[in-house]
């Protein structure tokens, strides 16, 4: 397990020091320039001015120069400095990502907790009514866009029905829970929504597969009552593959909630992402698409670990040659 463990730590630096390269070659490639940006609103600014800024923002620098220096900074701990936020990057990301944690744990686990009920109920009858209504409000979450979806809940809840607010999060200190949780509701339900119909598709599916299968014909016959043999035996082999795409799915929130954070101005990953880029804040933008990148990875790690969990005869170990 060790070994394992380390070999997939090695993988995942190699795959962060190549994205990294990446993205700080695509960001370079960004028109505009944060300096002129800076300086637009001093009338006073000379040239002499920027000269300097972009020595110290190294914009001045070629890409290949920009980005060593930008590592050997990261190496030690220094993600540089945030033009928008006038902090260091870390101070400025660190709620950020708690917040984006909070919003994404939340719709994760609540599409979650919908998806398997929904979808073991879905392959014990195959083809009924209740198996349609299911795949009619799967294709319907499937289909909907994130966006549009968000828009439709604002409209709803926040505009006509007046019960929950439409944007923004609550203050930590500043208000009760059930405050934060009200703030909430409409981003974790967009988010939950969007997922749902897909992990019930999958459960649905490898579901289906197990109950045909001659094991479980032999747990019903040895006079295994239907809920352990559905919930004790199939759920369990039948999660196998269906763990896979949830930890795929759980990194591919993140960019779900680039938009959902967007459009109700929830202060999280998404949403800072989506700042950084429109005002050219290179060094934010470039950690926080690093920790997407390093979620995807995170998520791809637990799915591994979890296959031991529920199959005994996985193991992580080298096999004897």
């Amino acid at each position: 397990m060790t070994r394992f463990l380390v070999s997939r730590l090695l993988q995942a630096i190699v795959v962060l020091l190549v994205m990294s390269f990446l993205v700080t070659a695509l960001i370079g490639l960004m028109p505009g320039d944060p300096v002129d940006l800076m300086l637009a609103g001093n009338p006073h600014a000379t040239p002499a001015d920027a000269a300097r800024l972009r020595a110290v923002y190294g914009v001045d620098r070629p890409p290949v120069e920009r980005y060593l220096h930008w590592l050997g900074g990261a190496v030690q701990g220094d993600f540089g400095y945030s033009r928008l936020f006038s902090r260091p990057v870390p101070e400025v990301i660190g709620p950020r990502l708690v917040n984006t944690g909070i919003l994404l744990g939340a719709a994760f686990l609540l599409a979650v907790a919908l998806a398997l009920p929904l979808g073991v109920a879905a392959a014990r009858r195959p083809w009924s009514l209740a198996d349609d209504a299911v795949n009619l409000l799967c294709f319907a979450g499937i289909s909907v866009p994130p966006f549009w979806l968000a828009l439709l809940l604002i409209l709803l809840f926040a505009v006509t029905l007046q019960w929950l607010p439409a944007s923004g999060m609550a203050p930590v200190g500043g208000g009760s829970w059930v405050d934060g949780l009200r703030h909430a509701a409409l981003p974790v339900a967009t988010l939950a929504i969007a997922s749902v119909g897909g992990y019930t598709r999958y459960v649905r599916s490898a579901m289906l597969v197990e109950l045909r299968q001659d094991y479980i014909r032999t747990a019903r016959a040895k006079g295994m009552t239907e809920r352990r043999v559905v919930w004790r035996h199939a759920l369990r082999n039948a999660l196998i593959p269906v763990v896979t795409i949830m930890a795929l799915e759980f990194g591919a929130l993140f960019s779900g909630a680039l938009v959902t954070e967007t459009m109700f101005a929830w202060p999280g990953m998404g949403k800072l992402i989506y700042d950084s880029i429109m005002g050219n804040d290179y060094n934010v933008a470039l950690v926080a698409l690093l920790l997407a990148t390093a979620m995807t990875l995170l998520g791809n790690l637990l799915a591994d670990v979890a296959y031991a969990a529920l199959d005994p005869r996985i193991s992580f170990r080298a096999e004897p040659r």
